[in-house]
């Protein structure tokens, strides 16, 4: 049975059936990991906390991540593929993620060789501009993408290439370079949100890549009738992050968050079916634990600001969770990026 809902863009028709089997699956194995953990809902996350059961249960949920990781970097060594790509939306935890793939594969006696998107932007005096002035900077032609498919099959026979190094503060890229040599049997690792739209990496055959999808689905519910949006995890990740390592306001996340959603429908969405697994980065109990970071940047949104309403919004499904103390999260959680 399909239950179809209306089209976002036009409420009076029905939306176009998307068959989505990868995404599905890892819904399936979020739920199968839920009744493993034992914890629906909101109130069952609380009672944890209340009888001081939280320290196993974040052991067993970092555990079941680590193993999904493991498996990962298993399959990636058994499809021979040599460029392992990782995209997925605003705060899904790519980073941490590919550290934590890094290490994985160091296990099995790799050594494998992270590549930075971020050193191939093109100057920004040389991007397109908006109708309305203002740069998207999510836009695949943001990127080099023509040095970026001349390095890669370089780097793949072995023969060394002069790195870009790109300049934030100036929005150019800098006149220094450095030489960057791959060896035979390293594989290369490539994190951003273009990761998994081929025209970034053509220059590769796509036998010798393994795409990797990551996202945060929420699976907790408030209660039996209420759930969680997995786009409101995602922005309160951000919202705390962002206000911890670019000085960003909780008004300013919230304010440029649909147009962060507008780049992620266009650049990442479309291609999640592409990907060769997908991984779910949410942990059951971080809402509990972004609470006592997130709550004092809502709480600072002026009333007569239109986004207001948003945080107060937020604030009331963040009042449903007992905080938790960051000190009982692991060191090598997804959730350390955050927060």
């Amino acid at each position: 049975v399909v239950l179809m809902g209306p089209d976002a863009r036009n409420p009076k028709r029905v939306a176009a059936f998307r068959d989505l089997p990868k995404l599905m699956r890892t819904y399936d194995e979020s739920a199968r990991w839920q009744e493993i953990l034992d914890c629906q809902n909101a109130a069952d996350l609380n009672d944890m906390v209340l009888s001081h059961r939280l320290r196993e249960f974040i052991r067993v949920s970092e555990a079941l991540q680590e193993q999904k990781i493991g498996r990962i970097a298993e399959q990636f060594i058994e499809s021979g593929a040599r460029v392992m790509l990782i995209a997925g939306p605003s705060s899904s935890g790519k980073t941490t993620f590919a550290h934590r793939m890094t290490i994985a594969l160091k296990v099995h006696g790799l050594r494998p060789v992270k590549l930075s998107l971020d050193d191939y932007y093109r100057n920004r005096g040389e991007l397109t501009r908006e109708p309305d002035g203002s740069l998207d900077l999510e836009r695949l032609d943001t990127l080099d993408v023509a040095l970026l498919c001349d390095h890669l099959p370089r780097l793949l026979a072995g023969e060394e290439v002069q790195m870009p190094e790109y300049d934030f503060k100036t929005g150019t890229r800098m006149e220094r370079t450095h030489p960057l040599r791959v060896e035979a049997g390293q594989p290369i690792i490539i994190e951003g949100i273009h990761g998994l739209n081929e025209a970034l990496t053509q220059s590769v055959p796509r036998s010798m890549k393994f795409k990797i999808y990551i996202s945060a689905l929420t699976q907790l519910n408030v209660d039996e009738h209420n759930r969680i949006p997995t786009t409101d995890g995602r922005l309160i990740r951000r919202m705390v992050r962002d206000a911890r390592t670019r000085g960003t306001s909780a008004l300013e996340t919230i304010e440029r968050w649909p147009s962060v959603r507008r780049g992620e429908d266009k650049n990442i969405f479309p291609y999640q079916e592409s990907a060769d697994v997908m991984f779910n980065s949410a942990l059951v109990y971080e809402l509990a634990v972004l609470k006592l970071y997130a709550e004092p940047l809502l709480f600072n949104i002026p009333r007569d600001r239109e986004e207001y309403d948003e945080a107060k919004r937020l604030l009331k499904f963040l009042d449903y969770f007992l905080a938790i103390d960051s000190d009982v999260i692991p060191k090598t959680s997804i959730l350390r990026e955050f927060i």
